[in-house]
């Protein structure tokens, strides 16, 4: 039995997202990711503009009159979206747990892929793969969707982004439009015994995919309140340390650690020539979703 409270916010989402995609997506998703290329339609006869390259000279011979083959661009799409529910996204010092951001943004990515006729699946991991819905159309399964990113319960703490694409790879068969969606705090990169491991997955991804990274952040994650002694604890690992936050040499080495990351992701995403969303929990994101479909329409031209 679903609780009152998540039900509630699935309508609220569904009302919220539905909303958005409708006034402010109307024609930026179509324009913003291309189909799988184009498909034969039919053979009618030659008129005066047509490309002469485009004659059927078999059905030409045929019938004694000159034919041409019309082709469509094949529109439809599947979307795939990938959602780490590590404890580390069960966080927020604001307005908003950076999984009900996420909820928010798969909702949102769902609503106009299905208002495209595009079929889209989720994968919920963690440490491993905790759920995976195939690609499916209409509103009933976008909600189950929905529902499945905000109440499900995950076993695993961490985040093993690796495991997660290679799941993607395995479950795939045609190139997709890709969304993951996460805070991307992970221990360096996952696997010791070979440190470029995340890059070589996503570079690999990022070719048979339009893959696009959507990044969460809380503004705690980048600086501390000025005042008093705070217990920080890894989400994920449970470890715990005290900090004196009135120190300015605490605040700077804090600071340093959160630009040092970000760098890290954003050298990491620019190296592949991934695509990329920063997004945090106390800045309405409609925004940069906008200036990212904003960009890449302009890019495509």
């Amino acid at each position: 039995m679903i609780p009152k409270e998540i039900l509630q916010q699935i309508r609220r989402i569904e009302i919220t997202t539905s909303r958005l995609v409708t006034d402010v997506f109307a024609g930026q998703y179509h324009s913003v990711f291309k189909g799988q290329g184009i498909e034969f339609n039919e053979v009618r006869e030659y008129q005066i503009g047509d490309d002469i390259r485009s004659i059927d000279w078999n059905v030409t011979a045929r019938t004694g009159r000159p034919h041409i083959k019309k082709f469509i661009e094949e529109r439809e799409m599947t979307v795939m979206i990938l959602v780490d529910a590590s404890s580390s996204c069960h966080f927020a010092s604001l307005n908003k747990l950076k999984s009900q951001l996420a909820a928010e943004i798969a909702a949102l990515l769902s609503f106009s892929a299905i208002r495209n006729q595009d079929k889209v699946g989720l994968i919920i991991f963690t440490d491993r793969i905790e759920k995976f819905i195939p690609p499916r159309k209409g509103i009933s399964h976008v909600l189950r969707l929905i529902r499945e990113v905000l109440y499900f319960k995950p076993r695993g703490l961490g985040t093993n982004i690796i495991e997660a694409i290679e799941f993607l790879s395995k479950v795939t068969i045609r190139k997709s439009v890709v969304f993951l969606i996460s805070d991307f705090l992970v221990d360096d990169f996952l696997r010791p015994e070979d440190p470029q491991a995340l890059k070589k997955v996503l570079a690999v991804a990022n070719k048979r995919h339009d893959f696009i990274a959507v990044c969460l952040n809380d503004p705690r994650e980048e600086k501390l309140p000025s005042k008093g002694i705070f217990c920080l604890e890894d989400a994920e690992s449970g470890r715990q340390m005290f900090v004196d936050a009135s120190s300015p040499e605490v605040q700077k080495n804090y600071q340093k650690q959160s630009f040092e990351r970000n760098k890290k992701r954003e050298g990491l995403f620019n190296a592949l020539g991934m695509d990329h969303i920063d997004l945090s929990t106390e800045k309405p994101y409609i925004d940069e979703i906008v200036k990212f479909f904003l960009k890449r329409r302009h890019l495509r031209r």
